[in-house]
Order: structure tokens, then sequence, then C-alpha cells
């Protein structure tokens, strides 16, 4: 007998945003790092090279793990 409400799916356009650490935390970069760049300041295209890593508290994090890993 088929399924009624079909397969949930990853949400693909996250789940090549953002990675998750051993830990269960997530792995992201920030956005805009190139557009309009000369307009940035140093520090920020600096600091925008690196990842930034989301704790488990962050409100959104339970909504962003059901959507790249449905099955978990």
């Amino acid at each position: 007998m088929p399924r009624v409400g079909g397969k949930v799916k990853t949400n693909r356009s996250l789940a090549k945003r953002i990675k998750l650490t051993k830990k269960g935390k997530i792995k992201r970069w920030k956005g805009g790092y190139s557009h309009y760049a000369l307009r940035k300041d140093k520090k920020y295209k600096r600091q925008a090279r690196r990842a930034v890593i989301m704790d488990k508290k962050h409100p959104r994090h339970e909504k962003l793990i059901k959507m790249i890993e449905p099955s978990l």
C-alpha cells in the first residue's frame, strides 16, 4: 500500500550551505562576502571568510536540522 503523505525530502539549497559538526552543531558561512566588496570594511571581509558555529541552544537549530536531515 503506498504512502499517503509521500516522502519527506531534504532541502537541498540549505544542505549545500550548512554542515553538521560531530557534536551536532551547525556550521555555516556568512553570505554577501563578494557582493559590493569594495564598499565593505576589511574587518567584515576578514571575519566573513571564517565559518560561524551555531550552538544547539539557538532558536532555529532544531528546524534547520529537520530541513537537512528529515530522517532524523
